[in-house]
């Protein structure tokens, strides 16, 4: 006999009122967002040290194909250099990280913590639960 599916547990928070489970599920997505930005980031910090790491062979192909003068000066003017005086990407993604993104996950979670006892997503499980219901299903039982 088959072990039957546990049912999902009600995520809505059905205490806590409408504004507060909007503005709280607002505040999330803007985390949601800050994470976008995030990832973009390192992959901007990836990409541009991978962009560094090809000169390197590029400009001794030059070197090769008797274009030495040129390849010297693209050595002098660009080869190793910051994206931003003074930082490299790493030090722009730390930076990142631990001012702005910790400072707002913290936040969040604390708003979290403070309002909807640490539930995440509460806004998401009432629309969810709202569009099962409004297709004939329970709204937190198992079945697509």
């Amino acid at each position: 006999m088959p072990t039957p599916t546990p049912q999902p547990a009600d995520r809505t928070v059905p205490e806590l009122d409408a504004d507060t489970v909007h503005a709280v599920g607002k505040l999330s997505e803007a985390l949601e967002w800050v994470e976008r930005a995030r990832g973009h980031l390192y992959a901007f910090h990836q990409m541009s040290g991978h962009a560094d790491l090809m000169l390197g062979p590029a400009l001794e192909e030059l070197e090769n194909a008797g274009h030495g003068e040129i390849a010297e000066r693209v050595r002098r003017d660009l080869f190793g250099r910051n994206v931003l005086d003074g930082r490299w990407t790493f030090q722009i993604v730390e930076e990142y990280d631990d001012g702005y993104y910790r400072t707002f996950v913290e936040s969040e979670r604390m708003v979290r913590d403070a309002l909807a006892d640490g539930r995440r997503h509460v806004y998401e499980a009432r629309m969810k639960a709202s569009e099962r219901e409004r297709a004939g299903r329970s709204a937190f039982g198992s079945g697509a």
